[in-house]
């Protein structure tokens, strides 16, 4: 996730309205800096690494003169942070500087084909690509609009786009499928933004843009068309004024796009982050390498820390039930208890949504030492983890405010799912056309996150615990490691004692301490029948039982004592379960947390990367 800005004007110079648009905007990318002013002697571009207050110190942005420009922070998804990666970029001629968030599955074919063309491409960024596309579809195009209109076509996965061309100094081109844009409507300007701290400052007037818009600002025009399967739709200007809103919200709560905090806004992304990591990886060459070698490794490690560790643990679920290959997960801060079994031969998958996290990387360089080969499954491009690893694969799910991890797991858990099946393929379980399938399934995941966000936002009180302090948190199979991850959430965001224990397990001990009313909540996923014994279990020792599953999940045996909550349908999926159980854990969490009287963006003692032993 990047931030981007574009602003067109009659009479003001926009440069102080870019720079304060990337501080609003840096919560959404905070590796690289840059911004494009279009000038008397063309278009001119400033980028760097690091974070925006340097940038615009060290290049004095306010006081650079012009009508028109382009600014972006950087969150890496396509080659580490540096100078060169930084955005805008431009085509082979200096003539047009492109800005865009988002992810090019397309990326590797688009850049042989711009090459063969004769293109000179500088970065290894998705987005120069962009550019060099107009700049080619120009040769074929009557207008500046028609080959923008024409690169875009060509464009597969996410984006939100701003442009501008030298010819047309006046005027910033956009388009938006998948990642999130506005408009900001002025008086003698116009803007376009990521997200609308961009802007606040200086319009409360916003249009949100659709899937599949595109168009361009000019001082004092807006004008935006659909690009449909029936061609180039253009939006009455009526329905472009109708679709123009009055934000009420000051800075800070728009920052949070209207949400109370961090937490609830990254719960309620989590279809768009989920989404991002399926269609930034599902086509990855890299995941394909990765499977080859755990393939054909003697012994599989897993390890990370806390929430990384349980997605680890869906992980050793997922690898031996999909891909027939068996693992060992290990939280990396114990990693000395495997140390000395490990080899050359062993391959270890260390996971890390910052992937700066001390314990995982001190597991890594242990196991380094031994002679495993290493993979890294990260969120940060550049990170220790990524430059440490062998191999790195990324999440791709954007920056993570809130210290819980919430929209992180989800995706952590998508493209283990990914590494599962394309894993699958090598061990000979699953057969080419059974592993298009089976990704294909996955692609419903998003639309399964979203409805159940909706319905766990409906459904759950504020105080759902009521006064206890202490509460299980049960599964078995897939439904133990959710239940894993569900109570991690309470504890550390609700500060209330939530246990998690295999279902099974909850007979030898546990069992001890239920009494009239103690909370016990199931995650029943559809590989655990045998749940229904333990359901009655706690019910008859009076326990007040919330057993969550999917909705098409039908129990061998209804308990009259337990309310059921119905979450989507998965049909009988087991890989899209945790999509459907996961949000309502982490609701729950967030609606006790805010109940009681706690901020759930900064619970006490937590930091959001621990860095320190």
């Amino acid at each position: 996730m990047c931030g981007i800005i574009g602003v067109c004007s009659i009479d003001r110079n926009i440069a102080p309205m870019i720079s304060l648009g990337l501080r609003r905007l840096e919560y959404r990318g905070y590796d690289s800096v840059g911004v494009a002013i279009v000038g008397e002697g063309g278009i001119q571009v400033w980028k760097a690494k690091g974070d925006v207050d340097s940038f615009l110190s060290r290049f004095k942005v306010d006081s650079i003169a012009g009508r028109t420009g382009l600014g972006h922070t950087r969150w890496a998804t396509h080659g580490p942070p540096n100078d060169v990666n930084a955005h805008p970029h431009m085509d082979c001629r200096g003539k047009i500087a492109v800005v865009h968030n988002g992810v090019l599955r397309n990326f590797v074919a688009l850049k042989n084909i711009l090459e063969l063309r004769g293109h000179s491409i500088v970065s290894e960024t998705d987005t120069e690509l962009i550019a060099h596309l107009i700049e080619d579809e120009k040769h074929f195009s009557s207008s500046f609009f028609e080959a923008f209109v024409r690169a875009v076509s060509r464009l597969e996965g996410s984006y939100a786009i701003a442009v501008v061309n030298e010819d047309e100094p006046h005027r910033v081109y956009f388009a938006r499928v998948k990642s999130p844009l506005i408009i900001g409507v002025g008086n003698g300007f116009n803007a376009v933004a990521s997200d609308i701290p961009a802007v606040i400052e200086y319009t409360r007037r916003i249009i949100v843009l659709d899937d599949g818009e595109l168009g361009w600002i000019t001082p004092g025009e807006v004008k935006v068309f659909k690009l449909t399967d029936e061609g180039l739709m253009e939006v009455s200007r009526e329905e472009i004024l109708s679709r123009v809103v009055f934000i009420e919200w000051g800075v800070e709560a728009a920052s949070k796009h209207g949400y109370p905090h961090f937490m609830l806004k990254e719960i309620v992304e989590q279809p768009d982050s989920v989404r991002s990591t399926y269609e930034g990886n599902v086509s990855d060459p890299v995941l394909e390498t990765i499977a080859s070698l755990l393939a054909s490794s003697d012994n599989i490690i897993v390890t990370g820390a806390g929430t990384s560790y349980h997605a680890g643990l869906t992980f050793t679920y997922y690898l031996a039930n999909i891909a027939g290959r068996h693992s060992i997960p290990i939280i990396a801060s114990e990693h000395r208890i495997l140390e000395g079994a490990v080899g050359r031969g062993d391959v270890v998958v260390a996971i890390s949504q910052s992937g700066e996290t001390f314990d995982t990387l001190e597991a890594v360089r242990a196991f380094r030492r031994r002679g495993a080969r290493v993979v890294g499954v990260t969120n940060v491009v550049g990170s220790a983890l990524s430059r440490e690893a062998d191999i790195a694969v990324y999440m791709r799910a954007g920056p993570e405010i809130g210290v819980a991890a919430t929209k992180t797991f989800t995706s952590q858990i998508m493209l283990l799912t990914l590494i599962s099946i394309y894993t699958a393929r090598e061990t000979g379980l699953l057969g080419g056309s059974e592993v298009k399938v089976e990704v294909a399934s996955l692609a419903e995941a998003p639309n399964i996150v979203r409805e159940s966000i909706g319905r766990s936002l409906e459904i759950i009180s504020d105080r759902e615990l009521g006064e206890h302090r202490s509460a299980y948190i049960l599964g078995r199979g897939l439904g133990a490691h959710v239940a894993k991850e569900a109570a991690l959430k309470i504890k550390e965001i609700a500060y209330v004692h939530a246990e998690s224990y295999p279902a099974g397990e909850s007979k030898h001990g546990p069992i001890a301490l239920i009494d009239e009313g103690f909370p016990v909540y199931f995650a029943a996923t559809t590989d655990s029948p045998e749940i229904t014994g333990n359901i009655m279990e706690m019910a008859a020792r009076g326990a007040r039982v919330v057993v969550v599953k999917p909705e098409d999940y039908k129990l061998p045996v209804g308990v009259k004592e337990a309310k059921t909550v119905e979450m989507p349908p998965t049909r009988g999926d087991i890989k899209l379960d945790p999509y459907a159980l996961t949000p309502y854990f982490q609701i729950l969490a967030y609606k006790e947390a805010v109940a009681r009287g706690y901020n759930p963006d900064k619970p006490r003692n937590l930091a959001k990367t621990v860095t320190v032993e």
